[in-house]
Formats: C-alpha cells, sequence, structure tokens
C-alpha cells in the first residue's frame, strides 16, 4: 500500500507487456507522439499522444480534455481491448470496481525526460481511480502528499508495474525523476507510461 486507495502492482503487466508495446506502436502511428506546450509556453521534455473517447491536451490555452487530436482534427485511436481490460483488472486489484476509463495518456520517457510534481485534476469525477502502467526503462516515481510542500518517496517502478491510486489518494502530487540512461529489451532508450482514467 502506498496509502489509503493507493497501491503498487510490482510486474502485473508483465504478460501482456508485449502485446501493449504492439498496440503502442498502432495508436502511435495513427496519433503521433508529440511533445505539447504549457500554458506558459514552455515545450514538455516528454512526448504524448492518447487514445480513448478523450484524449489529454496541454497549449497556452490551458490543460484539458478533448475528443480530436489538435493536431489532424482526427478522433484519437480507439482504446485497444487489451488495454481496458489490464486497467479494468488492476483497479479490482486495488479495491475499485466497475473501472471504466475513456482515456489513455500515451507518455514516452528518453533519458533525461521527467515529469514534475502534479495532481491530475483536469477529469470530472475525482471518485474514479488513475491507473498507470509502466513498461521499458525503469523510472523513479515520485509518490507525495496532498499539499505540493509534502516531501515525497521515492519508488522505483520496473518494467510491467502498475500504479493505481484514488480514494483519499486521489489527488496525491506525484511525478518522474529524470529517466536514467539505460536500454530495455523491448523498447531500448525509452519508457512508455500508459495512464488510464474515467476523464468525461
Amino acid at each position: 500500500m502506498l496509502g489509503p486507495g493507493a497501491v503498487l502492482l510490482p510486474g502485473f503487466a508483465l504478460d501482456d507487456a508485449p502485446a501493449l508495446l504492439a498496440e503502442v506502436e498502432a495508436i502511435t502511428a495513427q496519433a503521433p507522439l508529440r511533445q505539447m506546450l504549457t500554458p506558459g509556453g514552455q515545450t514538455m521534455s516528454v512526448a504524448m499522444s492518447n487514445c480513448g473517447a478523450l484524449g489529454w491536451v496541454s497549449d497556452r490555452r490551458g490543460y484539458r480534455y478533448d475528443p480530436l487530436d489538435p493536431d489532424s482534427g482526427r478522433p484519437w485511436p480507439a482504446m485497444p481491448p487489451l488495454l481496458l481490460r489490464l486497467a479494468q483488472a488492476a483497479a479490482r486489484e486495488a479495491g475499485f470496481a466497475d473501472f471504466q476509463p475513456d482515456a489513455c495518456l500515451v507518455n514516452r520517457y528518453r533519458p533525461g525526460d521527467r515529469l514534475s510534481l502534479h495532481q491530475d485534476r483536469n477529469e470530472r469525477d475525482f471518485g474514479r481511480p488513475i491507473v498507470s502502467v509502466s513498461l521499458g526503462l525503469p523510472a523513479v516515481f515520485l509518490w507525495g502528499g496532498l499539499r505540493r510542500a509534502d516531501r515525497p518517496r521515492r519508488l522505483p517502478l520496473a518494467h510491467g508495474d502498475v500504479v493505481v491510486w484514488g480514494g483519499p489518494s486521489r489527488l496525491v502530487y506525484h511525478g518522474v525523476l529524470p529517466l536514467a540512461e539505460g536500454s530495455h529489451p523491448l523498447t531500448g532508450a525509452e519508457r512508455i507510461n500508459l495512464t488510464l482514467r474515467r476523464a468525461g
């Protein structure tokens, strides 16, 4: 347990990892990875795409979910059934039944890429959990508190690990330290993170 309503499931996605990475390739062939802008105009280090009915986007107009890829004007690729089943199984394991995600953010990290501490606050209903799947290079996940000033714990995440957080921990601050150099047999010098949630 990471906290109330939050668990780390080591290796939960390991058996499905090769198939999941094939799905990521198909998703990003339709909606290529891109480095989005923050509302302040800074370029994010992590490259992103989406699948599902809604996709998370960021630009000078702010953070939001949108049913259309702003780069193409087309709907985001459909969420693969394998990914949906995995997320629902992980949510059940963490005590959240009937999870129906409608958005999956695909993040690609390369050595040096990081994600600063933040809360996931763009969703309509904070009563649904977040399910985060790690593939490829290991990372150090920062798990903080409900205040930005709370000192975060450092949690090593390996290929196939899944983190689920909801309930009292739904708005915990979290992030990722700069990715270390390395190579993984399936992803090379990259980490892929799939973050599923109920956004609409």
